[in-house]
């Protein structure tokens, strides 16, 4: 693939899991709530996962890449929860994870082995380190913006 190609894949609507959708763009969106339908009891604002899809979107069309979030809890091994959560994702191979289990102080950043040569370690640190502040300050959601707007631009523009 050349600089400034993107690669398009064809996502099979009935592939997806329930809740995910193919929007115009050909993004999938998705939603996936633990333990109860009711989504009056979220803990995020509509505005608030308005901003976090909205730049999910923003980052998936500037990169070629698709971005995910997992928050809740990862499991007794945080690093193979989200593995797992990677691998469930839908086109896990050409995916970026970013894992955050508040309960456990966690953030776990993960890419699939299709990217692995555009997400490395630098920049899943570098989403890491934008989203503590936000995180340490109780707002979760803020710090998941900063982690993909950061790590997004630092795809899309990499280092010489």
């Amino acid at each position: 693939m050349a600089s400034g190609e993107l690669a398009h894949r064809v996502v099979n609507e009935e592939d997806l899991p329930v809740g995910h959708v193919v929007t115009a763009s050909g993004r999938v969106s998705g939603v996936h709530q633990v333990g109860t339908p009711n989504p009056d009891l979220s803990p995020f604002a509509a505005d608030e996962l308005i901003q976090l899809d909205e730049t999910l979107i923003e980052a998936t069309r500037r990169t070629g890449i698709r971005f995910s979030i997992v928050v809740g809890d990862l499991g007794a091994d945080p690093a193979v929860g989200a593995e797992q959560a990677l691998a469930a994702a839908p086109e896990s191979e050409y995916s970026v994870l970013i894992a955050v289990s508040p309960n456990q102080r966690v953030i776990e950043v993960r890419s699939g082995r299709g990217i692995a040569h555009r997400v490395d370690d630098r920049i899943a640190q570098l989403g890491v380190t934008a989203a503590l502040s936000p995180f340490r300050d109780g707002d979760l959601i803020d710090g998941l913006v900063a982690a993909v707007r950061v790590m997004s631009a630092a795809i899309a523009s990499p280092s010489a």
